[in-house]
């Protein structure tokens, strides 16, 4: 019977992956929420960027797509 090889020591801590998963996590819910608001919530008068309609024009035809009423 032959031995198995050592394991070989790793640095890498077992909280890495779910620390980095976290952070794909919360950038996800940051893109999805900021992606919510531009297409669902923003109507130019009340946008962050002040009374700047770009945003609202330029997504116009996606609000009307997913069923977001804007006028």
């Amino acid at each position: 019977m032959t031995a198995l090889p050592a394991q070989p020591a790793t640095s890498t801590p077992v909280v890495a992956p779910v620390a980095a998963s976290a952070l794909w996590l919360a950038g996800t819910v940051f893109l999805a929420v900021a992606l919510y608001y531009f297409v669902g919530i923003d109507q130019g008068a009340v946008s962050v960027f002040g009374s700047d309609s770009h945003v609202h024009e330029f997504v116009h035809d996606a609000r009307h797509l997913l069923g977001f009423p804007c006028h």
